[in-house]
């Protein structure tokens, strides 16, 4: 059985992070919205920020109903996030795509790994993110069907967008 110290750990980072997902996606579109010219493109990333919605809305509620404090980052994850969807939507529909794939299979690891560690005594919370893994697993698929890449210069994006999700996830699950 997890102590509630790690539960809270899981609840603060995973709210941490479908917050970021929002706000990747707040500055994709935003860049979509402004810069970029790619409705298709833009249509995507609207349904795919629909389910990190719901994701961010769940951990918000479980943060306030087990009164847990968020991490106090927050204000910074909110600025990068919105800055890395900006950006790399400026960088092109690749990168954009790129972004979410990297971003996913980060998540990815990270979700199977609390899945793996939850018990019985927390299976609503193991059900939710088991779902949310699935929808991230999705988000991902649809990337690489949009043109995601790691060859040439993705593949430094990639891993840069890679360590600063560990990091993120290292740093609030803490603080």
């Amino acid at each position: 059985m997890l102590s509630k110290n790690k539960i809270e750990e899981f609840i603060r980072v995973d709210h941490a992070g479908e917050r970021g997902a929002v706000k990747i996606y707040e500055g994709q579109l935003l860049a979509l919205n402004t810069l970029v010219q790619n409705e298709d493109l833009k249509k995507k990333i609207e349904e795919m920020k629909v389910h990190e919605v719901e994701h961010c809305q769940f951990f918000e509620n479980e943060i306030k109903k087990r009164n847990i404090r968020p991490t106090k980052f927050l204000p910074l994850w909110d600025l990068l996030g919105v800055g890395l969807g900006f950006g790399s939507t400026l960088l092109g529909k690749k990168a954009a795509m790129l972004c979410t794939a990297s971003v996913e299979e980060v998540i990815d690891e990270h979700y199977l790994n609390q899945i793996n560690q939850l018990g019985p005594e927390e299976k609503e919370l193991k059900k939710k993110i088991t779902k949310f893994r699935d929808d991230e697993l999705d988000h991902k698929d649809i990337a690489y069907e949009e043109g995601a890449t790691k060859k040439g210069f993705y593949s430094i994006m990639d891993k840069i967008i890679k360590t600063g999700s560990k990091i993120a996830i290292n740093i609030s699950e803490k603080i």
